[in-house]
């Protein structure tokens, strides 16, 4: 059983959340940037090496950034690309954004990194995190604008002194469909960003400093699954906790809510991911759905989530289908499709280092339910879990408002988590026998 732990008495820090805020309207009026083309197109074939090694870096200009007599604040930031491996161990080139803070580390030891995971920015390379964080919002030409949301969280972090870095994932900005929600893939990309950072020159941080993961919603996600992961994947990753927001850890709940809401078109995504990590489940979609279907995939594959929620919102997936029912029931009666979507499921390991999940109670894209069994699976497997209930009353269901603002509203404790984790101050968790 799970006790749902309440904000009340917990130590916060809005000043740095209201900060961060004022940080990220900076940017309204700060300079576009945009990468050098071919960045993002990783040498073939990759040289041997081992997962984390860097590939190659640059510089990167911030859209929040005030320059100063020592850089930028709060922070100047290098464009990493860095070797993984995909959802099948194959190496993979996978590229990025290490933020060196320039706020003291006032803490205990030595000062600590945090390897963000994004939540859903969308499937074309345009979305790139790494892209983003140059312009704040991508004026692409022939697509829809994307702001870069998760600039408050970013900074949240980067003003207590932790250093940050922002993983594209496997297909964002490099060549590759993005493995959208994809367990393996996600977790890899996530442990390897900061494995590839320790191993850049000229920061603010050590080799073998503390780390911590962090993600909201598809980062959530991923953050889960490289705390779990971490043991096993990066041992000597010196891992002191994990954030880890309205995670889809059971992939066929999720789909199922979001069918019919503003954010149906994410369901594209991943059946995009599931097609390119096994591409052996390629003839067997194929045969379940209709042209229709088709088209929504191929052009999903090239958007950003905004751009997605314009064109495919408040659809139904039974109109992509041969027999017209819902894709994920299509879905869940195909053997091979079940089992590759339950291998996504999170919470069947155990992360080594203390986890604050969060949700709200009326998520309208993530479902509650799913999340609060990933804190009790997490708990009867021993681990230290704490769970917070965001009790924000229903606002226009399926709209996402649900799912958005628990995000902000769960930013101070957040933060305060990890700062906790990495001072090394005492955590019990609130599992229940």
């Amino acid at each position: 059983m799970l006790k749902s732990k309440q904000a009340a008495g917990q130590r916060t820090t809005r000043g740095a959340v209201a900060a961060a805020a004022a940080l990220t309207l900076v940017a309204l009026v700060g300079p576009p940037a945009s990468a050098a083309p071919d960045f993002y197109a990783p040498p073939f074939p990759l040289a041997s090496g081992a997962a984390g090694d860097l590939i190659r870096t640059e510089p990167a200009a911030l859209a929040v950034r005030l320059p100063n007599a020592t850089g930028g604040f709060p922070a100047d930031a290098t464009r990493i690309m860095y070797r993984s491996a995909d959802a099948n161990d194959a190496p993979i080139a996978v590229t990025g954004t290490y933020l060196n803070p320039q706020t003291p580390w006032t803490g205990t030891g030595a000062r600590p990194l945090v390897s963000l995971a994004v939540g859903t920015h969308g499937q074309g390379d345009q979305c790139a995190p790494s892209k983003l964080l140059g312009q704040l919002v991508s004026m692409e030409p022939g697509h829809g604008p994307m702001p870069e949301y998760e600039l408050l969280a970013i900074n949240a972090l980067l003003l207590q002194g932790i250093a940050v870095v922002v993983t594209d994932y496997e297909g964002l900005g490099t060549p590759g469909v993005h493995t959208y929600v994809n367990r393996a893939a996600e977790a890899h990309a996530v442990l390897d960003a900061a494995r590839a950072v320790q191993r850049l020159p000229g920061t603010a941080i050590t080799p073998h400093g503390p780390v911590g993961f962090w993600g909201y919603s598809q980062g959530g996600g991923a953050a889960a699954a490289a705390a779990e992961l971490a043991s096993s994947y990066a041992p000597e990753l010196d891992v002191k906790g994990t954030y880890a927001g309205a995670p889809p850890a059971d992939l066929a709940a999720t789909l199922a809510q979001i069918d019919g809401s503003s954010l149906v078109g994410a369901i594209g995504y991943a059946i995009n991911s599931l097609l390119q990590a096994y591409p052996e489940l390629h003839e067997t979609v194929d045969a379940q759905i209709n042209d229709r279907g088709r088209a929504m995939l191929a052009e999903v594959a090239n958007q950003c989530v905004t751009e997605t929620a314009a064109a495919f919102g408040f659809q139904k997936t039974s109109d992509y289908t041969r027999s017209g029912e819902p894709l994920g029931v299509v879905l869940a009666r195909l053997p091979l499709a079940n089992e590759l979507i339950d291998r996504q499921r999170i919470g069947r390991l155990t992360p080594s280092a203390p986890v604050l999940v969060q949700s709200g109670v009326r998520d309208d894209v993530v479902p509650f339910g799913q999340a609060r069994e990933l804190a009790a699976d997490w708990c009867g497997r021993g681990a230290t879990v704490q769970f917070t209930e965001n009790p924000l009353p229903a606002l226009a269901p399926g709209l996402g408002v649900n799912h958005a603002a628990p995000m902000v509203l769960g930013l101070p404790e957040a933060t305060s988590f990890v700062l906790d984790r990495f001072n090394g101050r005492p955590v019990t968790g609130n599992c229940a026998g």
